[in-house]
């Protein structure tokens, strides 16, 4: 079962969109880390809040490069359309937001990481989970 999944995401019908998916989030995980950077060091925020403001404004630049290429044969076109999407996308995103936030936490707190360092495998593992939702519901 597992390795017939895998073997699907590497050339079944979704791996198209699944490589997609991981450009954009690559590049969108760049940004996290550069906004979180400076929220945290520059800015002086609680990484937390910092983590938080630079996950929601990643949301948005996600939908907007997913919409357009990643999902693109499903896209949501017309004003009403592109808002619905974008507020499913904040829905099964914001529900990844305890998800990483808590990884993050775990992995600063009591794992002694710094915060950048620590948000990787917190973007990390919080993505499956937003590609399924996303892949099901926003553009599904």
């Amino acid at each position: 079962m597992i390795r017939a999944t895998l073997r699907n995401v590497a050339s079944g019908p979704i791996a198209v969109q699944m490589r997609r998916f991981v450009i954009v989030g690559a590049l969108t995980a760049g940004l996290q880390l550069a906004l979180l950077w400076l929220f945290d060091d520059v800015a002086g925020l609680n990484y937390i809040l910092a983590a938080t403001v630079a996950i929601e404004i990643t949301i948005v630049c996600s939908y907007v490069l997913n919409n357009a290429w990643t999902f693109r044969a499903s896209q949501n076109t017309g004003v009403s359309e592109y808002l619905s999407g974008l507020l499913k996308t904040n829905l099964v995103r914001g529900t990844a937001i305890p998800i990483q936030l808590g990884v993050l936490y775990a992995l600063v707190e009591w794992g002694g990481i710094m915060v950048l360092v620590a948000n990787v495998p917190a973007i990390l593992i919080s993505g499956l989970y937003r590609f399924v939702l996303d892949w099901q519901w926003t553009w599904g």
